[in-house]
C-alpha cells in the first residue's frame, strides 16, 4: 500500500478583506495614469494541524489582514522604490513625476510602500511579508505555505505564495 500525504489548507478572502486605493504603475519605460481600483484579497494557510485541530483561527488570520486593509484603505499608493517615478518627500506632501506630468499628494493620502512597483504582484508580495510577521507574532510557526491574492478586478489577480 502506497503511503498518502495530504496538504491541509484553510482560505479566507473578499467580505470586510477589501480596500480602494489609486496607483500609477509602470510598464516598459511608460507610466499608467492615475487610477484606482476596488481591490479584493485572497489568503491560503497551509500547514500542520495545532493541538486545537485547526491550521489557524480564521477571525485572527482575518483580523491580521483587516488591519492590513485599513491601512492602504483610500490611499494613493505609492512604489517608494521605483526606478522610473521622480519622488519628493517633504513634511506635507509627496511629489511625484514622470515624463513632464507631475502630481503633489497630501502626505496623509499616501501609504509609501517599500516596492518597485505598485502591480498586483508586488502588493501581494508585500502583503504576505506582513501577514507572515503578523501570524507569526500570534504564535503561528507551524504554517507551511502562505499564498495571498490581490484582485484588481473580478478576474484580474496577482497572486505570490512564501513557502518555508
Amino acid at each position: 500500500m502506497r503511503d498518502m500525504h495530504g496538504t491541509r489548507r484553510i482560505t479566507v478572502e473578499r467580505n470586510r478583506l477589501r480596500f480602494a486605493a489609486a496607483h500609477m504603475a509602470t510598464f516598459g519605460g511608460a507610466c499608467e495614469p492615475l487610477h484606482g481600483h476596488n481591490y479584493d484579497v485572497i489568503i491560503e494557510l497551509e500547514g500542520e494541524l495545532t493541538e486545537d485541530r485547526w491550521i489557524w483561527d480564521f477571525g485572527a488570520v482575518k483580523r491580521a489582514a483587516r488591519a492590513m486593509t485599513e491601512d492602504l484603505d483610500h490611499k494613493f499608493l505609492l512604489q517608494r522604490n521605483s526606478k522610473h517615478l521622480a519622488i519628493e518627500e517633504s513634511e506635507a506632501s509627496w511629489t511625484v513625476s514622470f515624463a513632464g506630468r507631475t502630481y503633489v499628494f497630501p502626505r496623509s493620502d499616501v501609504l509609501p510602500l517599500p516596492l518597485e512597483n505598485t502591480t498586483a504582484e508586488c502588493i501581494s508580495e508585500w502583503f504576505a511579508g506582513k501577514l507572515l510577521e503578523a501570524l507569526r507574532a500570534q504564535g503561528a510557526h507551524h504554517l507551511t505555505r502562505l499564498t495571498v491574492g490581490i484582485e484588481e478586478m473580478p478576474g484580474q489577480t496577482g497572486w505570490y505564495t512564501l513557502d518555508f
